[in-house]
Formats: C-alpha cells, structure tokens, sequence
C-alpha cells in the first residue's frame, strides 16, 4: 500500500511540475508574442490601386540604368543642394508622411499613423513605426528623427533644408517622447507641415557623436565623394556600393527596407537588386546611351529627342515606350543677377535696378527658346509657380514678354541711350553695359537658352559675355552666400515643390539658401519692398489653412514676384515619357504628371521583366 501510495505520489508530482512547466512556457510564448506585437508595427503597404498592372505580376532581381549629367558633388545628406543627389537616390520613399497621387491626400509612411494635433494646428505627436532599420541593421528610432533635424536645423551646417525648419526665423522644434514617438512644435499653423515633417532620417549612431563633438564643422567634413561606401548607411530602399568619379555610381538593395516597406502583394521593396547611374558628358550622350540601350530611361525634353526615340522604337531598333506631352514639367529655366557685388559697385547697382530686370525679362525670346531649344514642347513662365500647378497660375501675373522695344525704354530711363562702335551702350561715362552669364556645360537646351538671350540681348546694345561652367562650379557659386559673391549672372532651373503651397520655402523667403540674388547670409535682410511683400505673403499664405483662402494669397504673392523680376524666368518644358521595356511597375496612366511622375521615384517599386 505503502508503495502503491509512494507511487501515486510520486506521480502527482510529476504531473504537478509538468503542468507547472507547460504554463511557464505558455506564459513565456504569450510574454514574447505581446513583446513581438509592441515591437513591430505592421508595414507599409503601397496601395496596389494605384499601379497600372498587379503587383503579383512584378519580379525581382536585376539592375535598373540611368543616367546623369555631371558627377555628384557630395554622399553628404547635410551640405547636398543638388537635386537627384545619391542621399536623395538613397533614401527615396523615407519619410513619415507622403501624398497619395490620387487624390493629393498625406499619408503615414515611417509614421505608423497620422499624428495627434493640438495647441491650434501647431503641435503634433507622430508615432514612429517600429521593426524599421537602417541598411546597417541598427533600429531606426526617435533619436535619429531628432538628430537629422537639428543637424538640418543648424544654419552653420548651411543645409537646403534649413528653410524647412523654421517659419518666418522662428523655429520648428522637435523632442523625444519616447523611442518610438516625437512631437513637433510649430510657431504657427503652416499648411505645408506634413511636407516639412516629412524627412529621411539619417542614423543618429553616425552623425550624432560627430555632432556633439566637433559641431557643425564635423558634419560637413562627413561624406565625401571618396568616402568608402561601406560606411554609408540608409534609411531608404537603397545603399551605396561602389562609386567611381566621372564614370558611374551603383547602388544596391537594403535589405531591411522591405522588412518593413511592402508591395500590395505584401511583397518587400524593392523589387531590383540595384540601380546604377552613368555619368555622361551632355544631354546628347543621354540619349545615345538610350538609343543603344545601354540605360533604361531618359529624360528627354526637345522635339528632336521625342524623333529619335520614335524613329528607334517604329524600326524595331529600341523596344520602348514613348509617352509625349504628358504634362507640363513641375520646373523651369530662369536667369538670376546677382545683387550682392560689393566690390563692383556698378554691377551692383545695376542688378538691384527693377527696370534692369525688367528690360532682360523683355529681352528673353522665350518663343524662340521653346521652339528652337525645346523643339516646340514648353510653356513659357513668369513666376515661380510651374504651369503643371494650375490652381496657382494667375492670369493676373504681371508679364514682362519678349519686347525689344521696351526694353530699350527701360535702358534708355536708366541712362543707357548711347552705343559705342561696336553697337553696345555705354553709360554717361563711357561704361559698356556688360555682364557675364553661366549655366551647366552639357545641358544642351539651357546652354541654347542662353545662347538665344545672348543674341537678342545684343539687338539692344547689352553685351553678354556667356560661358558654361561645370555644373558643381555653379551650383558653388550660386550656394556661397556673402556681400561680395563672385559672379554677374547664372541660367539655371529649380524642380520640386508641392502643390499645396508651391512657392519654394526656400527660394521666396530673404535670406533662404536659393533666394539666390540677393542672398549675403542665412536669415540675411530684404533689399527691396517687393522683397519684404513677398516675405511676408509668403509666411501669411503658409499659415492658411483654407486652401481657397491659400489661393487668394498666392495671387497675391505671385505678382509680387513677378514685379520683382529677382528671377527672370523663361520656360518649362513639357513632360515627356519613356522607358525601356524591360521595366515595369508604372503608375496607372491617369495618374501620371511632372509631380507624381510615371512611377514612384528612384526605382522603388520598378522592377525588370
């Protein structure tokens, strides 16, 4: 009995710690499931509503070719002000909110949902989503949120984003909740705010120790061009793998941006292993090396380019497809004068002058340019406002159109009434009216541009010394701010901007790093009323909510603009498409424009058939 009993015992309790066991290790599993479940948000999914073809369809695997004009200046995400830079390659589709292209709406991206918003439109909690990380596998958190806008926010740093950062010289601040939670405070409403607070982060664990330390000297050294690209680390769909100077940059999958950034058939992006960009000398060697298939895209703006590409693709000689006029392009070509001359006072004096500007606006055959430049495909512009942002193109806009004749009244008002022998007026004391103008060699339609102004500048007696630069020697010229910057004129184009209030945060502003004619410092002063007018629309448009209330101000603000003439612009070309049929993952066709484009940005969602 005894040893019966000892025996059901013995097993009762055994049966006691298995149960025991068994509930630990249910508890245990339930413990790690819930810790999983805080842990990780769920993707993001791209909506497949949105893509001509099903997302099911699209294979992965392969390399997507591009081009590009000029070697890129810097790997450096703080001191970049180039548009298409390898930060921006790196990191597109990285940010917390982005639009919907059907209907202009935000949405969260690396937010895991739209913010909390309080304090009267000025405060917002954003909540990170969580399980995302760099392409080193370290967690990407509030820290890096934080320390990405400080460092942009920092004017010594000199970073184009500065403008985004701060209204009206008062600052947008941000602050840790939690590791996966920030709130951003703003000095008044602004209706661009989720496009300010939609940032690529950059890792706080690489920046932010050089940060503390060395400031803002210790950020612009980081990053160069001959940096090792396996120190590069990214938030976004792609990394650097090897770049080779004046030959050919080649970026490669993060592994870790589809763990979290998904398909609408939940699978991750994106869908190429790599996305390469070689290095061509001119727009004409752009469309060679797609003729030759060598790439698998072009941008093409002249009537000529859209012949070559038609004539390739009806021989059977390039399997692609065309798409032309799409839409007006969201950028424009402009000459800007430089007001900060200090040691040639003349100069000086003159590019300040309103009816000096004035008389170049009338001076710039813009109908000529878009026939003979852009081969009749282009719009002509006289704001800064591109024409595919129709609900801000005012018919109220104050045009100085092509107009030798009034021109040379303006010239004559400013003393200018008498030429020498070689045609070319000359002030009360003899002083050729001169100056010297740049634009990027290689841009075959700007350097034509500025070849027709150059001529009908000439009709009237203005001589004008033109000279292509490399594009990076510009864009110095154009960035450095100070009372005496070393150069007369510059024909460029600006490309971006929203269609919420398309007026560049950092272009109208004084003292904005792209408000390029008059720009001595960060924060630097207005020189003219039309100036401190456009200041101040600007901000009182920013800070309306109501989008037709919004619009009304931007009428305002763009014959301010146009009056001020501190951009002479000239023309848009028109949007045009074409890719290789390799390719696919586009847009629904009723969705495309210069904005949203053809498919999302850098290649995300591009895949190889």
């Amino acid at each position: 009995m005894y040893c019966s009993d000892v025996a059901a015992a013995s097993f009762n309790l055994q049966n006691m710690w298995e149960v025991k066991e068994y509930i630990m290790k249910k508890t245990l599993l339930l413990a790690l499931a819930l810790s999983l479940s805080t842990s990780l948000a769920a993707p993001f999914t791209l909506p497949a509503s949105w893509f001509a073809e099903s997302p099911a369809k699209a294979k992965t695997g392969g390399e997507i070719r591009y081009s590009t004009l000029s070697d890129f200046k810097t790997l450096n995400p703080f001191t970049s002000s180039e548009s298409d830079s390898l930060p921006d390659v790196m990191t597109s589709q990285a940010g917390l909110f982005r639009q919907d292209p059907t209907n202009d709406k935000m949405i969260p991206v690396m937010a895991e949902s739209m913010p909390a918003v309080s304090n009267a439109n000025k405060r917002f909690v954003v909540k990170i989503r969580k399980g995302m990380k760099f392409s080193d596998g370290q967690a990407i958190t509030a820290d890096d949120f934080v320390t990405t806008w400080n460092i942009h926010a920092d004017p010594k740093v000199g970073s184009n984003h500065l403008s985004d950062e701060q209204i009206n010289d008062k600052p947008i601040t941000i602050k840790k909740i939690d590791d996966y939670t920030v709130q951003f405070d703003f000095p008044q409403p602004s209706a661009g705010a989720y496009s300010r607070m939609s940032f690529a982060p950059w890792p706080d664990h690489v920046f932010g120790p050089v940060y503390k330390t060395k400031g803002a000297e210790g950020i612009k050294a980081m990053w160069g061009v001959s940096t090792d690209p396996k120190s590069i680390v990214s938030a976004g769909p792609w990394v650097l793998s090897s770049y080779q100077l004046g030959q050919r940059a080649v970026l490669k999958k993060n592994p870790y941006f589809g763990e979290w950034f998904k398909d609408g058939a939940g699978k991750p992006l994106p869908y190429a292993d790599s996305i390469s960009y070689r290095v061509v000398k001119d727009l004409n060697a752009s469309l060679a090396a797609y003729l030759a298939g060598q790439v698998d895209a072009a941008g093409i703006s002249r009537a000529d380019d859209l012949a070559q590409v038609k004539k390739a693709i009806d021989s059977g000689n390039l399997k692609a497809q065309l798409f032309a006029n799409v839409s007006p392009n969201a950028t424009s070509t402009w000459i800007v004068f430089n007001w900060n001359k200090a040691s040639d006072p003349t100069k000086q004096k003159l590019f300040r002058d309103v009816r000096f500007r004035q008389a170049m606006s009338h001076i710039a055959n813009r109908q000529a340019m878009i026939q003979l430049a852009l081969g009749g495909l282009g719009s002509e512009v006289y704001s800064g406002v591109y024409p595919v942002f129709k609900n801000y193109t005012f018919d109220s806009t104050p045009k100085y159109k092509y107009d030798l004749a009034a021109a040379t009244k303006l010239l004559a008002q400013m003393g200018y009434t008498k030429k020498n022998a070689q045609g070319y007026l000359t002030n009360a004391s003899g002083k050729v009216l001169e100056f010297n103008l740049t634009t990027n060699a290689g841009n075959n339609v700007r350097e034509q541009e500025a070849r027709i102004f150059t001529d009908e500048a000439k009709k009237v007696g203005v001589k004008v010394n033109f000279s292509p630069m490399d594009f990076n020697a510009v864009i110095d010229k154009l960035d450095n701010p100070g009372t005496d910057r070393p150069w007369d004129a510059i024909l460029l184009g600006l490309s971006g901007g929203d269609n919420i209030w398309p007026y560049g945060s950092n272009v109208v502003p004084c003292g904005t790093n792209l408000h390029s004619y008059n720009y001595t410092k960060q924060g630097g002063p207005c020189l003219s009323a039309q100036e401190t007018l456009m200041d101040k629309l600007y901000y009182k448009g920013d800070q309306t909510l109501d989008p037709d209330a919004r619009r009304k101000i931007g009428e305002q603000l763009s014959k301010a603009e146009a009056l001020n003439q501190g951009f002479i612009y000239l023309v848009g070309s028109n949007y045009h498409v074409t890719y290789n049929n390799r390719l696919g993952g586009e847009f629904k066709r009723e969705l495309w424009d210069s904005y949203y484009g053809s498919r999302p940005a850098y290649g995300v969602t591009t895949y190889i058939k």
